[in-house]
């Protein structure tokens, strides 16, 4: 596994001392600390001084209004003009956007502040931890976290984070670290493959992203039918909140009810042709939707 080097040298620098007792919290750097940065570091930082995984240094922002305003909701964070205006510190994440994450790395073990025995790690759910190719080529130890959550209001993450659940993968060292102060704030870790990362995600945009798109398509599809928009969205409630509770207790198949789970092809049918007329841009999303749960009708138990 990529950085094993970083491994070996974060056991003896980032671990417990000879002795066995606990060492000081490590230091942390937060690249990028949008809304995301922002609720771990507040989470991290509520902690007592005696529970605490990390010691926040520096936050490194575009601007360093943003990186004051950052400072300032974690209560915690000195604001860093540049990446050669960091201070070195035991642990780095870098909570930029995706499309930022290599060059943040690249910047990052650029200036020097790298040194083997240190950790990177991102929260990118798409992204895996070959991203810090960089830190790792320097002996550091890299990671990938995934909170599987939104983080739309970095206050209410903090408020209601215990029991979320994130993908992790990544050195062995680095998760060694990162794996209990993550535990310490609440989280539940789930092991992925680092080659599947994408795939992972995809998964997670589905449960999410589509299912909110599936929200507007039936709220269209009632609005062709004559109901206003806003009375349509209370029709829908009900509908998927119950579909999804049975899904979750009993499992897709045995959850699926409708037309096709009753095998009324008949009534499929006449929607599909439904659409074709009034909703032409929906049709063909909704036969793929027959095909894909036709699937699924077939593994209910008899």
């Amino acid at each position: 596994m990529a950085g094993t080097a970083g491994s070996a040298g974060a056991t003896g620098q980032l671990g417990a001392g000879q002795d066995g007792a606990a060492q000081r919290p490590r230091t942390l750097n937060i690249i990028g600390c949008g809304k995301l940065g922002r609720s771990l570091g507040l989470l991290w930082q509520r902690r007592s001084d005696d529970l605490r995984a990390f010691t926040l240094l520096d936050i490194l922002n575009r601007s360093p209004a943003s990186a004051q305003q950052a400072s300032t909701f974690i209560g915690a964070g000195r604001v860093a003009s540049s990446f050669d205006d960091l201070r070195p510190a035991d642990v780095c994440l870098i909570a930029a956007g995706d499309d930022q994450i290599a060059a943040c790395c690249n910047a990052l073990a650029a200036a020097g502040k790298l040194l083997p025995g240190s950790i990177v790690f991102h929260c990118s759910g798409a992204l895996s931890s070959l991203e810090l190719a960089s830190a790792s080529a320097l002996g550091a130890a890299v990671a990938s976290i995934h909170p599987i959550r939104s983080f739309a209001s970095p206050q209410q993450v903090a408020d209601s984070f215990a029991g979320t659940w994130c993908g992790s993968e990544g050195d062995s060292a680095a998760l060694a670290i990162l794996g209990p102060a993550f535990e310490a704030i609440g989280a539940q870790l789930v092991a992925i493959e680092r080659e599947q990362k994408t795939l992972y995600h995809a998964a997670a945009v589905f449960a999410s992203n589509y299912l909110v798109t599936l929200i507007d398509v039936a709220q269209q599809a009632y609005a062709a039918a004559g109901i206003a928009p806003e009375l349509a969205l209370k029709l829908i409630e009900p509908l998927l909140l119950e579909s999804a509770a049975n899904a979750f207790r009993l499992g897709p198949a045995a959850a699926l009810t409708g037309p096709i789970a009753r095998g009324d092809l008949a009534t499929v049918a006449r929607q599909l042709q439904a659409l074709q007329q009034r909703q032409p841009q929906l049709a063909g999303l909704y036969e793929q939707f027959a095909a894909v749960t036709s699937e699924l009708a077939s593994r209910r138990e008899p």
